[in-house]
């Protein structure tokens, strides 16, 4: 079975580069703590031709935010945090306009209140935590926390970054690394802000609209003046040339991150059972009523911030890239520049798709890998 998908894997992969809908693509598909596929293809840097490596990085956007809930789950499930941790009694600043009853749930579930950001904010505000921090703590909340639903798109790390620091006097990549990626062997392949010695490893992302691109456009600015807008403003929303940025690939910005396909696929296969850490020992992230509870769909309505209908995870989306997922078994997240990261409990199943074609909101790829990796193992 496992020869199988890997080579169907590979014959798309070649299609897609060859065909030029793709630059470049890793995919990683782990069934039950064993690696299936490990697939590398196309070009990391166009400017030089440097190809794809398993062990390349890729700006992967939101895909990020499923790491960082990662790292709140496994806190909880070893008692340095709990769920409904007020953000106050561990930051006392935040709980300015009365913002006293958020807990760490609230934050998880993206029912905060808190998804705004000034209208000026810039990309290189971003890469100063404590100006986020403090921007974020004096904020007015846009409704009280646990009554409606509204993507923290770029709020959203710097929330759980910060309860983290302020619970643990640790900062969320030095926990990332002690609690997941140093003992799963991929302390090098998963990101928020990148050592320094590792950009070179990093691919750069490519606009839709380069010579010979074949991608769509970018998609179009938020409605000024839109709760989208108001969460994302203008001065921060990615693309091509903010994602390459060596500033904000280097700075801890939680809400989005930089990867490895097979290190972030690591991560999801240990929250769904053993794997193999690189001292031959077991490791397994959380317990199995932790892994249910992360997987239930706990809201379903309106997004107050894009404006749609959607459903949510404990810190995650419950979306599958082929909508084939059963809710309350896949859990993961999406980014907008269609990297993708997610774990299927029934199957036992973790895959991850990274890119730098940046055509923003392109599904396309991650479904049809999608689709090939659930037929191939049905």
């Amino acid at each position: 079975m496992g020869e199988q998908l890997a080579a169907a894997v590979d014959a798309l992969l070649d299609d897609l580069i060859g065909s030029g809908t793709e630059v470049g693509l890793q995919v990683a598909v782990i069934h039950r703590g064993r690696t299936l596929v490990d697939a590398a293809r196309g070009v990391a840097d166009p400017r030089t031709g440097a190809p794809v490596e398993r062990d390349t990085l890729f700006w992967a956007g939101s895909t990020a935010k499923g790491v960082a809930s990662t790292v709140a789950h496994v806190l909880v499930e070893a008692g340095d945090l709990a769920d409904d941790l007020r953000l106050v009694d561990v930051w006392p600043e935040f709980g300015a306009h009365d913002k006293g009853a958020v807990t760490l749930r609230h934050v998880l579930l993206h029912t905060a209140g808190v998804p705004g950001l000034p209208a000026d904010t810039r990309a290189t505000d971003l890469c100063d935590w404590e100006r986020m921090c403090t921007v974020i703590a004096a904020a007015e909340p846009w409704w009280e926390p646990g009554t409606r639903f509204g993507y923290h798109a770029k709020t959203f790390g710097f929330l759980v970054g910060e309860t983290v620091r302020r619970a643990t006097g640790k900062t969320i990549s030095t926990l990332l690394r002690e609690r997941i990626t140093g003992p799963l062997g991929v302390v090098d392949e998963v990101h928020f802000g990148v050592p320094e010695r590792l950009l070179p490893r990093v691919a750069r992302q490519v606009a839709p609209d380069a010579p010979g691109s074949s991608a769509a456009s970018a998609s179009p600015r938020p409605e000024p003046g839109s709760p989208l807008d108001r969460a994302m403003p203008p001065g921060v929303v990615p693309d091509a040339g903010y994602a390459n940025r060596r500033e904000l690939l280097t700075s801890d910005i939680p809400s989005e991150g930089t990867m490895s396909a097979r290190g972030v696929a690591r991560m999801y296969s240990a929250l769904l059972g053993p794997v193999d850490g690189p001292d031959d020992d077991e490791v397994t992230l959380v317990s199995p009523a932790r892994l249910a509870a992360m997987a239930e769909v706990v809201f379903t309505g309106m997004d107050e911030v894009m404006g749609f209908p959607t459903s949510w995870a404990f810190g995650y989306s419950p979306a599958r890239p082929n909508d084939r997922g059963r809710p309350g078994s896949t859990f993961g997240m999406i980014g907008m520049n269609g990297s993708a990261a997610y774990a299927d409990i029934d199957s036992g199943l973790a895959v991850a798709v990274m890119r730098n074609r940046f055509s923003a909101g392109d599904m396309t790829t991650i479904a049809r890998l999608d689709r090939l990796i659930d037929d191939g193992l049905s």
